[in-house]
């Protein structure tokens, strides 16, 4: 599988990302630099990082949202290539219409920095086929704004197609219906507060999040 993450200014999970990817597929990813107007030739995957792209001014993820590359990333998510945002990934994904609803500040208006034990909803998507729908994992958090929230209609239409990824089992941050990752209409683009790639080896003490690179990879390769 070749894959590319994106780097912004700002960006300081990008490494993290990398590194879960070259593990799983064995393949270092390509870096690609916001301002590239273009993604290296043949790509099967991206990953958008989580960290503060652009120090978060304006809002979270909406200047990123606005960089040369992201035309390329709408063009290839359009296409049926497999986009993940991972935290900040997530809210870029948002503000580039990629996704619905927005990442507002936590409840608690505090920095949220743990592990959290979260529900597979969907374990049909092309990221979740190594779950079993219902199964409890366990993915850390860090965000500060990471409470998801849509009008009613959107949360509804989520819900009834199947769109609702993962959702939170305890209080974290606030979030519409304790939402914690989405997918697109077309079921290729996720976005998910929680880190999946900060699980994925033994030293870090869990492997729930290496399955679902391994799933996806299972399912681009197939």
């Amino acid at each position: 599988m070749k894959s590319a993450v994106v780097v912004f200014p700002g960006s300081n999970c990008d490494r993290d990302l990398a590194v879960a990817l070259e593990q799983v597929t064995g393949r270092k990813p390509d870096m690609v630099w916001h301002r590239d107007s273009e993604l290296p030739e043949g790509i099967d995957f991206i990953g958008i990082p989580g960290g503060f792209s652009y120090g978060d001014y304006l809002r979270s993820g909406a200047m990123a949202a606005r960089s040369p590359i992201m035309g390329a990333v709408k063009d290839a998510a359009a296409r049926g290539v497999p986009v993940i945002g991972i935290c900040n990934g997530f809210q870029v994904l948002t503000e580039a219409g990629l996704l619905p609803g927005a990442l507002m500040r936590n409840a608690a208006l505090s920095f949220v920095c743990r592990q959290v034990p979260l529900s597979v909803e969907n374990s049909q998507s092309l990221f979740t086929s190594q779950y079993d729908s219902g199964e409890t994992v366990v993915f850390p958090v860090a965000h500060h704004d990471g409470n998801y929230q849509a009008d009613a209609e959107t949360l509804d239409r989520l819900e009834g197609e199947g769109r609702v990824a993962f959702r939170y089992l305890d209080e974290v941050n606030g979030s519409a219906r304790s939402i914690a990752g989405i997918l697109n209409d077309a079921g290729n683009v996720l976005g998910l507060m929680p880190h999946p790639e900060r699980v994925v080896e033994p030293a870090h003490g869990s492997l729930d999040g290496r399955r679902l690179f391994e799933g996806l990879l299972e399912t681009v390769a197939a």
